[in-house]
């Protein structure tokens, strides 16, 4: 993936908990209903970049998970 993706999941999830933290804290109807919507687009746009990147890999299932060896996993 490229580093916007990355940056972009990042900004998503800082967003989405600084909103849960503002509403704990009493902020106004309008400016965390304005954030509930601003997130839910954030989230949309962030779920759509992910899934049509262009990412291509040489790895297949074949290789296994990277943090454990294949020995273990056949046990």
């Amino acid at each position: 993936m490229k580093s916007y993706i990355h940056k972009l999941v990042v900004f998503t999830t800082a967003f989405l908990v600084i909103y849960i933290v503002l509403a704990h804290y009493g902020l106004s109807f309008t400016a965390l209903f304005a954030m509930c919507i601003a997130g839910q687009a954030f989230t949309i746009c962030m779920a759509y970049k992910v899934l049509t990147d262009d990412y291509k890999t040489d790895k297949t299932f074949d290789d296994s998970y990277e943090d454990k060896p294949v020995e273990t996993l056949e046990d």
